[in-house]
């Protein structure tokens, strides 16, 4: 079954338009969920509004959203009243201005579609645009009413199609300086520097996301299908939590030589400083001392 359509409109560049159609680039149908039940009767549940005040079960043709605009005073807004409210970008996907999509901090993504043309007559000009985008290898800036909300959204040529990324506000994102203000700064032996590089090196891939595998999923499905047996689920021993490197120059070594078996890269050293010679000895004093500064996780 072909998925339903998010959203039906009308891309627009300038004068050009045509009609498009937004489907979710994602599907989590297939993940495992779960009812409430009664424990009692083995039957399903559903869900109740409650008056706060009587306490009596809300029938469906009273519930009606309220807008606070004092206290425990409400401003009753009907569905149909919502439904009414039409702004350009409620039908229209207008591309206000190009821009390179490295501009666009990573944190602003927030979820993908795919945009197609919905009607044969619709094919030549979505194809037009699309082919434009993609010899100027840019990304067209738009908004888009989704769901009852306004968003801001990128638009950029995706295998035979577009696909269109709701951003993010730039109030809804925080500030790195909120969060990383307290990390201290420290200098770095370069040597550990080298060795982390080289693990690096070491673990490149090219990206296949078909190797992603969700364990946790998978474990759920086991506990599932042994209490379908009648069997006890599986007892499963927590993963060990790593502890905090004491010496970070071993760390590295190690992780170096498991991931790759080779030996530890010859240092760079300077001239001024012991030559690559010294002694392990005199490498875990100087990691000690790199060790010793507290470190926050970011």
């Amino acid at each position: 079954m072909a998925p339903r359509p998010a959203w039906k409109g009308y891309l627009k560049l300038s004068l050009v338009s045509c009609a498009v159609e937004l489907t979710g680039a994602t599907d989590h149908s297939e993940k495992v969920s779960f009812r409430i039940l009664n424990r009692k009767t083995g039957n399903t549940v559903r869900r109740q509004y409650i008056d706060s005040v009587t306490g009596k079960p809300v029938p469906d043709d009273d519930e009606v959203k309220g807008y606070e605009i004092g206290d425990d005073e409400y401003l009753l807004v009907e569905e149909d009243e919502i439904d009414a409210v039409q702004i350009e970008s409620s039908h229209t996907l207008a591309i206000e201005h190009f821009v390179d999509r490295d501009d666009i901090p990573q944190i602003y993504f927030d979820m993908p579609y795919y945009v197609t043309p919905s009607d044969d007559a619709s094919e030549e000009a979505f194809a037009v645009i699309r082919e434009a985008m993609a010899r100027q290898d840019k990304a067209g800036i738009a908004r888009i009413v989704l769901y009852r909300r306004e968003r801001p959204v990128m638009i950029e040529p995706f295998d035979k199609g577009l696909l269109l990324t709701t951003l993010r506000y730039d109030k809804t994102v925080r500030k790195p300086d909120e969060v990383f203000a307290g990390i201290a700064k420290s200098k770095l032996d370069p040597e550990l520097i080298e060795l982390a590089t080289h693990i690096i090196d070491k673990k490149q891939a090219a990206f296949d996301p078909s190797h992603f595998e969700d364990g946790y999923e998978a474990a759920l499905l086991e506990l599932i299908q042994a209490k379908q047996k009648g069997r006890k689920p599986p007892v499963v021993q927590a993963a060990e939590r790593p502890a905090n490197v004491v010496n970070l120059f071993d760390a590295l070594k190690k992780s170096l030589a498991g991931d790759s078996g080779a030996k530890r890269p010859a240092s760079k050293t300077p001239a001024s400083k012991t030559p690559a010679s010294k002694t392990p000895a005199a490498g875990k004093a100087a990691a000690r001392k790199s060790a010793a500064k507290p470190r926050k996780s970011a």
